[in-house]
This record gives structure tokens, C-alpha cells and sequence, in this order.
């Protein structure tokens, strides 16, 4: 990580227009000032408690890359889903219709899914992160892919709300699905790669990703292997509709 921000910075800097750290140390100093204030505070959101990882090995690269490039696809059928439900939900006469109508999809996709798969999904992540081994990876799965068309139908339905902390829930389970399927694979590994997928795809952002799928193992050691893991998952989504809007509907890129 260190390298990459060097060598970011060695390429940014200018003659004349100062150092990139320049720019940066102001957010940085925020970033450190919001961290420790939530470390002094009270225990971190984003903190799963998942297993001790411990030291990556070779067989962990493999399924590195393949789960985060499994996340980065399940994230991707949301993004080209995106503008279609839009253009479905806009093609009704009133508003109102289109959030009863999506009210009543996102009770049946609770319905099917269980009760964990409904509201933002940051408390429910924990829940379901608590005991790795308490599904089937068909279940784990199932949450995974309910999820993503929630977030889907509540977006373009009319309902507020952002796309992160579902993105994280349907990382966190598809990770869950993977550790089940192949109980080998460390179930941090798993998480956090799956975790970093569906963030690639979901908002197009690498660092944002690459943080936030960190943060629920909480172990620095997992931070070399998120690296090589998102350079396939970056491949698959770069040069893809962002699941962002235009004012006529078509999606951003």
C-alpha cells in the first residue's frame, strides 16, 4: 500500500504545482482525526470480528482473484440492471404507484430473503457475520443476490437512501457464500474479496473500495492481497456504466 501511494505521488507531482502530499493533508488529516475519534469513542462500525487471518499464502492469491471478480460481477448485473428498473419505475404514471409497486417488490424480496436482508444493512451484516458456519452457501447466496435486487428496486423506485452499506451487506454474503462452498479459504479472505468486488462495480471508486472492503477483517495483513485481488475485478468493471444516472435516464460511464 505504501508503494502504490508513493509511487501515485511521484507521478502527481508537478514542477510548480507542489507536492501531491500538499493536496492531501488536509483529507488526511481528517481521515486520521474521524479514525481516532471513532477508535476513542466507541468500537468501529465496519469491524466483523471474522477470525484471525494471519500470513497470506499461495493457495490465497488464486481464490483472491476469483472471488473478487465473482463480486465485481454480481456488482456489475446491479449496475446494467440500474437503468432498466429505472425506465420500468419512470414509465408509470404516478409516483406514488411506483413506490407502492416497490414497496410491494422490495416486502416479497424481503419475504424471500429473511428479515436480515431488509433496511440499509449495516446492522444486519453484523448478524450474519457472527456465525460464518450458521447457513448453507445456498442460503448465503441467496441473501447475496436478494440484496442486490433490493438495492436495485429501492433506488429506482423512489426510496432514499445510498448504495454502500447494501453493496457491503452483498459482498459480506456472497464472501460467506464462497467460505461455505470451500471452508479452506479463510472466511476474512473471503469476505473481504467479495466485499471489494461489489464496491469496484457498485461505484466505480478503487480506493473507496479497497478501504471499506479492509475494514471488516481489520488485519493489515490482508491489505497486500486486496491489492492483487482488484486488479481483476478493476479490469472487469473499467469502462462499464456506472450505477449513476444522466437527467434522461441513461447510466453514466
Amino acid at each position: 500500500m505504501a508503494a502504490a501511494l508513493i509511487l501515485t505521488e511521484s507521478l502527481a507531482t508537478a514542477p510548480g504545482r507542489g507536492a501531491l502530499w500538499d493536496k492531501l493533508f488536509a483529507p488526511l488529516a481528517a481521515g486520521a482525526a474521524g479514525s481516532l475519534t471513532m477508535t476513542l469513542a466507541a468500537h468501529p462500525s465496519f469491524d466483523l470480528s471474522l477470525p484471525a487471518y494471519g500470513p497470506p499464502h499461495w493457495g490465497d492469491l488464486l481464490a483472491a482473484l476469483v472471488i473478487a471478480s465473482a463480486g465485481a460481477a454480481l456488482g456489475l448485473a446491479a449496475v446494467y440492471a440500474f437503468p432498466l428498473a429505472h425506465r420500468a419505475f419512470r414509465a408509470l404514471p404516478y409516483p406514488v404507484l411506483a413506490l407502492a409497486l416497490g414497496g410491494l417488490l422490495l416486502g416479497l424480496l424481503g419475504a424471500l430473503g429473511g428479515h436480515l436482508t431488509l433496511f440499509k444493512g449495516l446492522d444486519e451484516v453484523k448478524t450474519i457475520a457472527s456465525d460464518p458456519d450458521g447457513r448453507s452457501a445456498a442460503g448465503f447466496g441467496a441473501m447475496a443476490v436478494v440484496k442486490t435486487a433490493a438495492l436495485v428496486i429501492a433506488a429506482t423506485c423512489g426510496f432514499r437512501g445510498g448504495r454502500i452499506f447494501p453493496a457491503v451487506f452483498t459482498g459480506v454474503a456472497l464472501g460467506l457464500c464462497a467460505h461455505a462452498l470451500v471452508d479452506a479459504v479463510p472466511v476474512a479472505l473471503t469476505v473481504t474479496c467479495s466485499v471489494l468486488g461489489v464496491l469496484l462495480a457498485v461505484t466505480g471508486q478503487g480506493w473507496l473500495s479497497l478501504f471499506t472492503a479492509a475494514a471488516p477483517a481489520a488485519d493489515m495483513s490482508l491489505l497486500p492481497v486486496l491489492c492483487v485481488a482488484s486488479l481483476p475485478a478493476w479490469l472487469l468493471v473499467t469502462g462499464r456504466p456506472q450505477m449513476q444516472l444522466r437527467e434522461d435516464g441513461t447510466a453514466l460511464r
